[in-house]
């Protein structure tokens, strides 16, 4: 209950501030400029269970991806376990702007007509202080059946770690319907071995502790950690567009098993970060763990597409 009004009053906290605070600073500060666009993301395990999300945004003032405001309408398909599939409708607001010079802000925030759902972020523009909450259901038979949700709020913080090195570290809380509280803690550490290819040396690092394990039918140890080194490049092209490609394998155990192989991948594509008239972006990411089961002969698959231009 704490983090779901938490949630809302962020979000509440964002919207309230006088729009000249939120001004972006993009170059072309026209009043009126509206964008359009669609964003599909899909997921998938070897459990059966399968989501499908559409997402329809309409923008009235578009300047790029720090900087709009408008409304999105979701249709979601659900299907856990090979099961009959579930559909909802979402509507969100969608917003996005700057606080002073520092900050950068943005929020999703609607409702399936049940709850409120969405996401929320405050972060610095060098990315160095990121605040954020986010709410959603339970993508299992019993969180879609009953009415399970999460709220996650957090905080992740970037350590000074000379020219080649970095450090981030990420806390939060994650509360669940019901009585389970789960705790997280997240480490990256990072070195860039050849900064000309974009390539870095990493291992990331998880764990979470769960108050009430094994609740409901969503997987939840009561310990759970995860080490993965990995390999990543990410690169430029003379344009702007990125593309960022990571692969590791690790170990990872949690309460009542034994140690076993942890394995991601990572393959995402993006536009020009300060372009003010496009936004684009495809990712697909494997991991043999999620919110619903982990370890052993587990696999997921998530991927997700979208691109929003403006008008005129």
């Amino acid at each position: 209950m704490i983090l779901r009004l938490l949630g809302t009053g962020a979000v509440a906290a964002l919207l309230s501030v006088p729009a000249p605070a939120l001004a972006s600073e993009a170059s072309d500060s026209s009043a009126f400029s509206p964008a359009a666009g669609a964003e599909l993301s899909f997921s998938t395990d070897s459990d059966q269970t399968d989501v499908v999300k559409l997402l329809a945004r309409a923008l009235w003032q578009f300047d790029g991806r720090d900087s709009f405001q408008g409304i999105a309408i979701e249709r979601a398909l659900f299907k856990p376990s090979g099961g009959r599939t579930r559909k909802q409708t979402r509507a969100y607001l969608d917003l996005a702007g700057s606080l002073q010079s520092k900050w950068r802000w943005r929020a999703r925030v609607g409702s399936n007509g049940h709850t409120v759902l969405g996401s929320a972020g405050l972060r610095t523009e060098d990315w160095r202080q990121e605040y954020f909450v986010e709410r959603e259901v339970v993508e299992t038979r019993q969180g879609l059946d009953r009415g399970i949700y999460y709220t996650f709020a957090g905080a992740s913080f970037d350590l000074p770690a000379g020219e080649r090195n970095s450090v981030n570290l990420m806390g939060g809380v994650q509360e669940f319907t019901g009585r389970n509280v789960r705790f997280h803690v997240r480490g990256l550490v990072s070195h860039v071995v050849a900064p000309k290819a974009g390539i870095s040396l990493q291992l990331r690092t998880r764990y979470f502790h769960s108050t009430v394990p094994n609740e409901f039918d969503y997987y939840s140890p009561r310990d759970f950690v995860s080490a993965i080194p990995v390999v990543q490049m990410r690169r430029f092209n003379s344009h702007g567009w990125m593309v960022l490609a990571a692969v590791g394998i690790g170990a990872q155990k949690a309460t009542g098993s034994n140690w076993q192989a942890a394995r991601l991948a990572d393959l995402r594509i993006e536009s020009p970060a300060k372009s003010n008239r496009l936004q684009a972006f495809a990712q697909i990411q494997y991991s043999n763990n999620s919110l619903n089961q982990g370890g052993g002969g587990y696999h997921y698959v998530m991927g997700r597409i979208g691109l929003t231009a403006r008008l005129r």
